[in-house]
């Protein structure tokens, strides 16, 4: 993996690039380390999943990783602007975005200011408002233990990231993060977080959206993301099962399918879905069971399984996850 750096107003920033076909852009949250997390959990995979489809283009906040580390602006404006900054230095003028947590207010708020950029958003894990995180008295403990221990604070947060970490993961995890920020550089990034509130700007969003989230993470609260979902217009969630709030942690691979069920273009035109199998992947869209899906429908459970694996066929698809991707990059009803 080579190295490349753009000027940003807050200081150099490490960007990489993987893979070939459209550029999209990744923010996976709050520190990184463009070398280091290529080692973390199943990122590496997760990585090489995207770049088999897309130009996968990452970077290094200021203050993180390969980035500059001293002197820099770590404000959200100024993460924002080091993003489009990344976009520009390997001439995208247009991208696809993916943001998670921190990276998921991120996105949004590039989608909101600047549509004529973005041609689609997914976001993972993601708030509208850092406060809804915790309460005041939580998220101040948690900054001041990061900034005045920095391995006290990492052991506190990884539960929070990482569901039952063995201690062989709970140690990897640490080791990242050290490298990854100073605790000065961690504990800001981490206040900036908790006082950013993008409410405001999610009703602005009209690109194609996906929202995912894991319905028992344990980082952000499953109605967090409902919440960021609802306030975007025809934002598409979409539940996924487990609770790490890391998504290269645990499935991984149903976060992947989905990401890649929505934004990926089909090699070859997909064989048509009757009126009958579009509502049914409307339904799986909504995170039904088959037997929820036979009872609102009032057919035996039988059929519905029928027509999954049809849909499945059709599509080519394996999950429903990108079942669901797929209905939320069609949402107009096909004709066959």
């Amino acid at each position: 993996m080579s190295i490349r750096y753009c000027t940003t107003p807050g200081g150099r920033v490490a960007y990489s690039t993987a893979g070939t076909g459209p550029a999209l852009l990744c923010d996976s949250g709050w520190i990184t380390h463009l070398r280091g997390q290529l080692n973390l959990f199943a990122f590496g995979a997760f990585l090489e999943g995207l770049a088999e489809r897309f130009t996968v283009i990452r970077y290094d906040r200021a203050g993180c990783g390969l980035s500059d580390r001293d002197c820099v602006d770590l404000s959200f404006d100024q993460q924002v602007a080091t993003a489009l900054a990344v976009a520009d230095a390997v001439g995208a003028r247009r991208f696809r975005l993916f943001g998670a947590s921190q990276g998921g207010q991120v996105a949004a708020a590039i989608a909101a200011r600047y549509p004529e950029r973005v041609e689609a958003l997914v976001t993972y894990g993601m708030c509208a408002n850092g406060r809804d995180l915790a309460p005041a008295e939580v998220r101040q403990s948690v900054v001041a233990l990061v900034r005045a221990h920095w391995g006290m604070g990492l052991k506190a947060l990884t539960g929070a990231f990482v569901t039952d970490p063995t201690a062989e993961e709970e140690a990897a995890f640490a080791r990242f993060q050290r490298a990854s920020s100073s605790a000065e550089a961690a504990a800001r990034m981490l206040e900036v977080y908790y006082d950013t509130d993008i409410s405001a700007l999610l009703p602005d969003i009209r690109t194609p959206t996906v929202v995912l989230h894991r319905e028992g993470d344990r980082g952000t609260g499953f109605e967090l993301g409902r919440e960021v979902a609802t306030r975007i217009s025809g934002a598409t969630l979409i539940p996924l099962s487990g609770s790490s709030h890391l998504f290269y942690h645990g499935d991984w691979a149903a976060v992947l399918d989905a990401i890649l069920g929505f934004l990926s273009q089909p090699a070859r035109r997909v064989q048509r879905l009757t009126d009958r199998e579009f509502e049914v992947a409307e339904l799986v869209t909504e995170g039904l069971t088959n037997q929820a899906i036979a009872r609102r429908l009032s057919v035996t459970p039988r059929t519905v399984d029928t027509h999954v694996e049809n849909i499945r066929r059709k599509l080519e698809v394996r999950s429903r996850a990108q079942i669901a991707a797929w209905v939320a990059a069609h949402p107009l009803r096909q004709h066959g």
